[in-house]
C-alpha cells in the first residue's frame, strides 16, 4: 500500500508540473499581440503566475479528490470525527509554502519591474517635472529618445503634440523600434494611458507633468484606452496608435505640418448633444465634454 501511495503521488506530481508548464506556455496567447519591447517581461511574468497558480489550483484539488476517493466515510458511519487538536507538521507546512511562493513571486516581479525600467517604461513616482524624467533612459545607449511627444487627456478626447514640427493630432503616430518619450497631462480629473498591446500604463493627474518612455517594436495599428474610469463619456475615451517605419512616420509628420489647424472631431460631444431617444429625461447631473482639441490631423 505504502509503494502504492507513492507511485500516485509521483504521478500526481508529474501531472501537476507537465499540466501547469503547458498553461503557462498557452497564457501567452491570452495576451493581444506584443508590439513593445516592454511587453516581452510582462509576457513572462504573466506566464509565471499563471503556472504557479496552476500548480497551486491543481494541488489543492488533488489533495480533495484523493481525500473523497480514499478517505471517504461509509454511509452508515454517523459518528464524529475524532477530537484532534492540531498536526504540528501539516501546520508548518502549510504556512512555510504559501511564505516560500509569496517571495519567490516578490522577487520574480521585483526582477521584471528592474527590467522594465532599464527598457525605459517605469517613473519612479508621479511628482517629477517634466524637464526631469523620473529615470534614466539606457535602452537607446544613454542618448534621448528621437521624438518627444505630449500627451494631453481631457474629457473626454485624447490630443497629441510633436513640439519640433508643431504638429497636433488625435491619432498618435510612433516611429518603430525607436525609443519614444511622451509627456502625460490631464486637464481636469485622473486618467489612465494604457495600449493593451503594449502591456504598459500610466496613471495621469491634473497639474502633474508624468514623463513616460517605451520602445514600440511592431509595425501595426492598436488602441489607446483611459485605464481610469473617468466620467460619463469614458467608454468613448479611445484613440488610434500607429506604429510606423522611420519613413512612414517622418512622411506622415510632414503632411500633418501642412494643413491647418480645426478643431477634431469629438464622440462624446456628439452624443452629449443628441436628443434622448426618450421623450423624458432622467435629470441627473451629466458633466458636458470638454471642447475639442484643434489639431492638424484630426484622424
Amino acid at each position: 500500500m505504502r509503494t502504492f501511495n507513492i507511485t500516485l503521488l509521483a504521478i500526481w506530481v508529474g501531472a501537476i508540473v507537465l499540466a501547469s508548464h503547458a498553461m503557462g506556455q498557452q497564457a501567452y496567447h491570452w495576451l493581444p499581440i506584443a508590439a513593445a519591447a516592454q511587453a516581452e517581461p510582462i509576457g513572462h511574468l504573466f506566464s509565471f503566475l499563471v503556472t504557479l497558480g496552476t500548480i497551486v489550483f491543481l494541488g489543492v484539488m488533488g489533495v480533495l479528490v484523493y481525500s473523497i476517493l480514499f478517505y471517504r466515510a461509509a454511509d452508515s458511519d454517523t459518528s464524529d470525527a475524532p477530537a484532534i487538536r492540531g498536526n504540528t507538521k501539516l501546520e508548518i507546512t502549510w504556512t512555510v509554502i504559501p511564505i516560500l511562493l509569496v517571495i519567490w513571486i516578490a522577487s520574480y516581479s521585483y526582477n521584471i519591474y528592474q527590467r522594465m525600467s532599464i527598457l525605459g517604461s517605469l517613473p519612479l513616482v508621479h511628482l517629477h517635472p517634466l524637464e526631469a524624467p523620473a529615470f534614466a533612459d539606457t535602452s537607446n545607449g544613454g542618448m534621448q529618445p528621437v521624438e518627444k511627444i505630449e500627451v494631453t487627456a481631457k474629457q473626454w478626447s485624447w490630443s497629441f503634440r510633436y513640439p519640433k514640427q508643431n504638429v497636433t493630432s488625435t491619432e498618435l503616430h510612433l516611429p518603430v523600434n525607436r525609443p519614444v518619450h511622451l509627456m502625460l497631462q490631464s486637464e481636469d480629473v485622473i486618467h489612465g494611458f494604457f495600449v493593451p498591446n503594449f502591456r504598459i500604463k500610466q496613471d495621469i493627474f491634473p497639474n502633474q507633468s508624468i514623463a513616460f518612455k517605451f520602445t514600440p517594436n511592431r509595425i501595426g495599428q492598436y488602441q489607446l484606452h483611459d485605464s481610469q474610469f473617468s466620467g460619463t463619456y469614458f467608454a468613448l475615451m479611445t484613440a488610434t496608435v500607429y506604429v510606423d517605419s522611420p519613413e512612414q512616420y517622418n512622411q506622415w509628420l510632414a503632411q500633418a505640418a501642412t494643413r491647418s489647424p480645426v478643431p477634431a472631431p469629438n464622440p462624446a460631444a456628439s452624443e452629449h448633444t443628441q436628443p434622448p431617444d426618450l421623450p423624458l429625461r432622467s435629470h441627473w447631473h451629466t458633466v458636458p465634454p470638454a471642447q475639442p482639441p484643434v489639431v492638424n490631423h484630426p484622424g
